[in-house]
C-alpha cells in the first residue's frame, strides 16, 4: 500500500509538474547560425607589415579594411625597431598607429612584434646603437658571423644594447602596455625575425640570454598579454616543458608558434604538446608559413590547418599571406576554423516564466556549451535583459554566479554542457516598472550586464543583446 502511496503521489507530482511547464513556462533552444565571431582574445591576426614593411596588408588601399574576411578580428604590425626609432629618443609611431587606427575604428585589435635581427636588411637593430658603443657581429643566413658585410645582430646580452633597449621597450610600453585596442605583443628583441634563435644568424643562443628578454618585457608590459615564440625552445624539439618556455609561462606570458605548415606532413608542426601547459590559462597563437610558399614546398593542407587549431587549442590563426587569395583558396575550411577558433559561446537551452510579479524572484534555467577550442579567457557572466515595445530597457538582470571562462571545452561533435539557475527580481523598489509584455534577451558581458562577447546567435539588438522570446509582468499585490 504504501508503495502504491508513493507511486500515485510521483505521479500526481509528475502531472502537476507539467502542467505548470506547459502552461507557465517557456523553453527556448537557441540555433547556432553559424556566423563568423569576433571577440577579445580570439580570431584572425592579418599581418598588416611581415617583417618587411610591404607585406602583407600594407598593400591595401587606405580605405580597406578587409571587412569581408570572416573572424578577422586582430592586425598585426610586426616590423623592424629600426623603423620606429630612426635615431635615438625620435620615433616614428606613425608606421603602428596609422594603420592601427583603420581597424580600432572598426572595434577591431592590434598586435605588435618589434624586431632586432632580420636577414633582409643591415641595421634592424638601428646602427645608431652600435654607433653608441653596442658590440654585435655581422653575419651571413645561413652561414653565421662573418668579419663584415651581410646583417649586423648586436649581441644580445651586451649592455650598452640592452641599455638603449630597455628605454625603447619603456617608450613602446607608455604608449601600448594595457591599451584596450592591443591583443598581445611578442617578446620578438631576441633571435632572427624575432622568433628566439640565432642558429641561422649570429649564433648567441644562451637561455640566459633569453630569460633577460624575457624579463625586458615583462617589466615593461605588466597589463597587456606577451608572448614567446615556440623556436625559443629549438624550432624542431619536440617536449612538454623547456626551461625557457617554463620560464615565459611561470611570468605569464603566453605561446605562439609560427611554424604551422612549414614543412610538408608528418613534420607540419612541432609543439602542440608544449602548448598543452598554455591553453588552459593562457591564449594561444599560431602563425602558419607564408601561404605561398608553404603551397611550393607542398606543405599546405587546409585539414592540417585546422587540425593545428585543434592540437593546439588555439585562440588565434594568422593572415599570413594576401588576404584575399589565401580566403579565395581556402574559404571553406576558414570557416570550418571559424566555429573551433578560441571560444564559441551558447546558451543550448533557456526556460523562464511567461509570466512575472513585478518585485517577485522567480527562476531562469540555462544551460550553456562552449563550442571552441579554448576557453573564454577575459570571462563573462549571462545576463537577461527585457525591453519595451519601443525598445526600452526595463530591466537588465546580470547573474554574477557563473563566468563563462569556467565553461569546459571538448570535441567538436560533443561540447560538453553546463547547466545553471538564476534567480532574478524584476522591479524590486525601483526603477518604476509597469505591468506589461517584455521581450527577453540574452546576453555575455560584464558584471553590470553589459554586454560584451558576441553569440552566435539570430536576433542580434546591435549590442550583443539577443532576442529569446517574450515575458508578462504582472503587478504584485
Amino acid at each position: 500500500m504504501k508503495a502504491l502511496c508513493k507511486l500515485l503521489a510521483a505521479l500526481i507530482l509528475g502531472s502537476a509538474s507539467a502542467r505548470s511547464g506547459t502552461a507557465e513556462l517557456v523553453t527556448v533552444r537557441p540555433a547556432d547560425t553559424g556566423a563568423a565571431l569576433v571577440n577579445r582574445s580570439m580570431g584572425w591576426t592579418l599581418h598588416f607589415y611581415s617583417n618587411v614593411p610591404t607585406n602583407y596588408g600594407s598593400q591595401l588601399d587606405p580605405a580597406d579594411t578587409v571587412d569581408d574576411f570572416p573572424g578577422l578580428s586582430t592586425v598585426y604590425l610586426r616590423i623592424p625597431w629600426a623603423y620606429i626609432e630612426p635615431a635615438e629618443g625620435r620615433f616614428n609611431w606613425a608606421i603602428l598607429d596609422t594603420p592601427a587606427q583603420r581597424w580600432i575604428a572598426k572595434g577591431k585589435h592590434i598586435a605588435l612584434r618589434l624586431t632586432c635581427s632580420e636577414n633582409w636588411m643591415k641595421f634592424a637593430t638601428p646602427e645608431w646603437v652600435k654607433q653608441a658603443g653596442a658590440k654585435g657581429t655581422f653575419y651571413q643566413f645561413g652561414k653565421g658571423r662573418v668579419a663584415d658585410g651581410g646583417c649586423w645582430d648586436p649581441f644580445f646580452d651586451d649592455p650598452v644594447f640592452l641599455g638603449k633597449l630597455d628605454k625603447f621597450l619603456a617608450a613602446a610600453a607608455a604608449r601600448y602596455d594595457g591599451n584596450p585596442n592591443v591583443e598581445f605583443v611578442d617578446i620578438g628583441s631576441f633571435g632572427l625575425w624575432g622568433e628566439g634563435h640565432t642558429f641561422m644568424s649570429s649564433q648567441q643562443d644562451q637561455l640566459a640570454t633569453q630569460k633577460n628578454h624575457v624579463d625586458l618585457h615583462v617589466k615593461h608590459f605588466k597589463r597587456t598579454q606577451l608572448c614567446i615564440s615556440d623556436d625559443f625552445a629549438g624550432h624542431d624539439s619536440p617536449g612538454l616543458h623547456f626551461p625557457i618556455t617554463d620560464y615565459a609561462l611561470a611570468n605569464g606570458v603566453t605561446l605562439r608558434d609560427d611554424s604551422i605548415l612549414v614543412q610538408p606532413p608528418p613534420r607540419s608542426w612541432y609543439h602542440a604538446e608544449m602548448a598543452q601547459a598554455f591553453w588552459p590559462k593562457l591564449p594561444v597563437v599560431l602563425e602558419h608559413e607564408h601561404y605561398g610558399g608553404s603551397k611550393e614546398r607542398g606543405a599546405w593542407d587546409g585539414k592540417l590547418l585546422l587540425k593545428s587549431v585543434e592540437d593546439y587549442h588555439a585562440s588565434f590563426m594568422s593572415i599570413h599571406w594576401w588576404p584575399r587569395i589565401l580566403l579565395a583558396e581556402n574559404r571553406e575550411i576558414i570557416g570550418q576554423i571559424n566555429m573551433r577558433m578560441g571560444y564559441r559561446l551558447q546558451p543550448v537551452e533557456v526556460t523562464w516564466p511567461v509570466n512575472v510579479v513585478i518585485g517577485k524572484e522567480f527562476e531562469v534555467r540555462s544551460t550553456w556549451s562552449n563550442k571552441g577550442v579554448a576557453p573564454c579567457y577575459p570571462g563573462g557572466f549571462p545576463a537577461l535583459t527585457l525591453k519595451d515595445a519601443k525598445g526600452g530597457l526595463v530591466a537588465v538582470l546580470s547573474d554574477e554566479s557563473l563566468d563563462v571562462r569556467n565553461l569546459q571545452v571538448g570535441s567538436a561533435t560533443a561540447p560538453p554542457t553546463t547547466p545553471h539557475v538564476s534567480r532574478f527580481v524584476v522591479g524590486l523598489v525601483a526603477p518604476i516598472t509597469r505591468p506589461g509584455t517584455c521581450d527577453v534577451f540574452i546576453s555575455v558581458g560584464d558584471r553590470d550586464g553589459t554586454p560584451r562577447v558576441a553569440l552566435p546567435l539570430k536576433d542580434d539588438d546591435g549590442q550583443h543583446r539577443y532576442r529569446l522570446g517574450t515575458i508578462t509582468l504582472t503587478a504584485g499585490n
